[in-house]
């Protein structure tokens, strides 16, 4: 893991950081591109294609209601109970965001705002390498307390294996409409729609490469989240902080794949030097630990900064999506943070609390989209109309204004309206 002391070398780094999850080859972007157009055109078909080619089943598209709660009953009660708890969690914490319809009346004149959930929702939950039934908690329940009525998950298979955590979390959560796809042809058939599968109006959920270009490709015939990249978490620690906690923090994200990103910042040299050992130590104790040296080894840091005032600005540069703050008064420090998908006070509050079972979203802005997005809730699956309710008086007091400027942008037909109602009354 670097140790960065001058600005040069931290320069560099950040330049490092910014270009880790670009530059996606063309033959990705073709295979992606190709694959939306076939299943658009083809369907269900299509799907079959794929899902044969790719995760080695001919299994139907659609897991029976009957089925998910036969493969739920193989998962341990323990984690059940677990994922129970999260679940509570989860919704008590998402159901703080719930917004209402707001209207006020003045002159005559109602103006205000409704507020109504979307209608169909399609969830992308990764399957593979590992299965995650934390994904199904944290996308499934915001749109529930939405009211969003038809949710459909898409959970890819390898070999035709079904994992009973996430189908434990499906059953949990109620929901009966689930397909045995993944990839970028589960992307487009969410989409698009095919014979089997119904169009859905936004795409949420995390996914490997080909998802995630699929669901920028379909952006716009329907809504999606966001764009995520690779795991990211930055810690702002002074000589305070406990440093085998901060090196297990940074192996918590190094464990996830080669382009995860983990940074400590710190004005200890003390600290740094402990936190390297610590590192050593642990990693030695991980079934994932060559993934995480080679995490560590390019896109890992520690940055020795002269105060903590400079290592708060190169966290708001760098707008991580996991932001610990480990110092002696984490909360004097978080008031002068400005960019991060999460943020997690104190040496008693670890990334995963966040990841599993605290209550806010996991599905968080990456690659410095803290800057100007946000974790994924419950207004991701609502949708907000403008009401507008004008008498007479309202109409006569705004028809001026409204006339003057229709005809400088040169829409004689917007200033006729006004123009026939006024000289009607």
């Amino acid at each position: 893991m670097k140790v960065l002391k001058d600005n040069k070398e931290i320069s560099s780094f950040l330049k490092l950081l910014r270009k880790r999850a670009s530059g996606v080859s063309y033959e990705i972007q073709c295979t992606v591109k190709n694959i939306l157009a076939e299943v658009r055109k083809k369907g269900d078909t299509a799907l079959n294609k794929y899902t044969h080619k790719f995760d080695k089943h001919d299994l139907p598209i659609k897991i029976k209601t009957s089925d998910i709660a036969k493969y739920a009953k193989n998962a341990d009660k323990k984690v059940i109970k677990a994922l129970e708890l999260s679940a509570k969690r989860i919704w008590d914490f998402h159901k703080k965001q719930e917004e209402k319809s707001w209207s006020f009346k003045k002159y005559g004149v109602i103006l205000g705002q409704i507020i109504m959930p979307l209608e169909r929702v399609g969830i992308y939950v990764p399957g593979g390498k590992a299965s995650y039934p934390s994904t199904v908690l944290m996308n499934v329940i915001p749109a529930q307390v939405a009211g969003v009525d038809e949710i459909a998950l898409c959970v890819p298979t390898p070999d035709g294996e079904t994992n009973p955590y996430v189908m434990a979390a499906i059953e949990m959560l109620g929901i009966k409409e689930v397909y045995r796809i993944g990839g970028a042809q589960a992307i487009g058939a969410m989409a698009y729609g095919t014979e089997s599968i119904k169009k859905v109006d936004k795409i949420v959920g995390p996914g490997n490469i080909y998802v995630a270009l699929a669901k920028k490709m379909v952006f716009g015939e329907v809504d999606i989240d966001m764009i995520a990249g690779p795991s990211e978490i930055l810690i702002i620690a002074d000589k305070t902080a406990n440093a085998a906690f901060v090196a297990a923090d940074i192996l918590s994200q190094a464990e996830h794949d080669e382009l995860a990103s983990s940074i400590l910042i710190t004005n200890s040299e003390v600290l740094a030097e402990r936190v390297i050992q610590e590192l050593n130590t642990q990693l030695n104790g991980l079934k994932r630990k060559d993934i995480a040296r080679k995490s560590l080894k390019k896109f890992g840091a520690i940055i020795k900064t002269k105060d903590i005032r400079e290592a708060i600005n190169i966290a708001n540069e760098i707008a991580p999506e996991h932001l610990e703050i480990m110092t002696e008064n984490p909360a004097h420090i978080v008031k002068m943070i400005k960019n991060a998908g999460a943020v997690f006070l104190g040496q008693w509050t670890p990334e995963p609390l966040g990841d599993y079972s605290a209550g806010p979203n996991h599905t968080l802005p990456t690659g410095g989209t803290a800057r100007f997005s946000s974790p994924l809730g419950v207004y991701d699956f609502i949708k907000r109309t403008s009401l507008l309710q004008f008498d007479k008086k309202g109409f006569m007091i705004l028809s001026d204004a409204v006339e003057a400027i229709a005809n400088i942008e040169g829409l004689e037909a917007h200033a006729n309206t006004i123009r026939i109602r006024r000289g009607g009354v």
